[in-house]
């Protein structure tokens, strides 16, 4: 449940001993510039250039160039890439997507659009063809079906479908209508997702069901794999959840379509590696403050909470969620949760409303004897099951705090040694 009904593999074989990691990138460059040189044999779907769009923001090709090598690195890729992102972006004119909603609040796709200032996000939002938007269009009732009707129709096994919101599929999908001829929403995914030639699920609910599929889900939603799978639609689907999923998330999954013409390489729960392969916990600035066993002990907690200690006992579920939100961050990079003041709630995890919540308090769970030592990090408990990570954490939060206490007690006591 809930992993990916379509698996994509890297382009090109991983390093081996036989191949070492240059070899490997550069077979991987070959391979992207001959996917990109394909794309730009290919009619532009509009006029607007990226060196039009550059001057009419006002910035140069070296402000460009300095805002790619920051994507190039948000995709894991080397330095040997920056140009080719480049070359992706500007090729961006070329791929057409149609964006749906479903059971959603939006959130994802006015993420997406706080990208005002120029950065990468933002200029590819101008450059790709997007083709339909129920948030962005002006068409609406019959003149927009038929818009979307005509995009399938022109772009058939050709466009990225991006899909924001859960399929309710009770009660025949009655749960979920839209436009003047009233279909459903089990309609309307199985028709558009039947001619596109990728997915993109953006936001949890659209990954996993998110909060419409919480208990006691009564208009049985599910995420957009999870559904196609009931279907056997088999067009591959990437997940990109979170609450709402960062601009660069978006933007960097689209880039590397338009590099490779496939989707990124998936965990086993159909997100990419390169935004999902690390835990929260493990890039948060309070990171220090957990493994030296400091942390706001409430919310009345008025000196811890100015001192920024780790907020794991109100709640944050940071060691037990991966995503990269703590280095994208949100609102053109000005903050995230952790960073503002709140703990993570998970909501970048299958199920996280269920399995993550009271979201102020930490999960529970029995203490069992810690099988690590006092000084042990976190990654020495990180990789195991949830329920069993819950545990161990609080547990080695709890040691953490009477080892301080320990030593702080043990500083008092012993007078400073004297220099021979």
């Amino acid at each position: 449940m809930n992993r990916p009904h379509t698996q994509t593999e890297p382009p090109a074989q991983a390093p081996t001993q036989e191949h070492s990691p240059r070899e490997y990138y550069e077979r991987l460059a070959a391979e992207a510039d001959a996917h990109m040189d394909r794309l730009e044999a290919k009619e532009p779907l509009k006029e607007l250039t990226l060196g039009t769009l550059l001057k009419r923001r006002g910035v140069t090709r070296r402000e460009f160039l300095k805002m790619v090598a920051v994507t190039t690195a948000a995709l894991s890729l080397p330095s040997i890439f920056d140009l080719r992102v480049a070359r992706a972006a500007e090729l961006a004119t070329r791929l057409p997507v149609i964006w749906q909603e479903l059971q959603s609040c939006t959130g994802n796709s006015i993420a997406l659009l706080r990208n005002a200032n120029p950065g990468v996000d933002a200029l590819l939002l101008d450059l790709i063809s997007l083709e339909y938007s129920e948030v962005l269009m002006a068409p609406s009732g019959q003149a927009a079906e038929d818009v979307l009707e005509a995009a399938i129709e022109r772009y058939d096994g050709q466009y990225i479908a991006v899909f924001e919101g859960s399929v309710p599929v009770a009660d025949g999908g009655n749960y979920l209508t839209i436009g003047p001829a009233g279909h459903t929403g089990i309609e309307i995914v199985e028709h558009i997702s039947r001619h596109a030639a990728a997915i993109v699920a953006a936001g949890t609910c659209a990954a996993y069901g998110g909060i419409p599929a919480a208990r006691p889900n009564p208009t049985a939603a599910l995420g957009i794999a999870d559904f196609l799978n009931t279907r056997r639609i088999n067009t591959p689907v990437v997940n990109l959840p979170a609450c709402p999923v960062s601009s660069t998330n978006i933007v960097g999954t689209i880039l590397e379509y338009a590099m490779f013409g496939r989707l990124p390489q998936l965990d086993a729960f159909g997100r990419p590696l390169w935004a999902y392969r690390d835990r929260i916990h493990d890039k948060c600035e309070r990171r220090s403050h957990f493994d030296a066993g400091q942390f706001v002990e409430g919310w009345n907690d008025q000196e811890g909470l100015k001192r920024g200690l780790c907020l794991f006992k109100v709640g944050c579920k940071g060691p037990m969620a991966y995503n990269n939100c703590g280095v994208v961050r949100y609102n053109e990079g000005t903050s995230w949760p952790i960073m503002a003041g709140h703990g993570c709630i998970g909501c970048s995890e299958p199920g996280f409303w269920d399995t993550m919540t009271p979201f102020e308090e930490p999960l529970p769970g029995r203490v069992y004897p810690l099988p690590f030592g006092l000084d042990a990090d976190a990654d020495t408990i990180g990789a195991v099951a949830l329920g069993a990570a819950a545990v161990g954490i609080a547990a080695h939060a709890g040691a953490t705090v009477v080892k301080s206490a320990l030593e702080q007690r043990q500083a008092k006591q012993e007078p400073p040694k004297k220099e021979q």
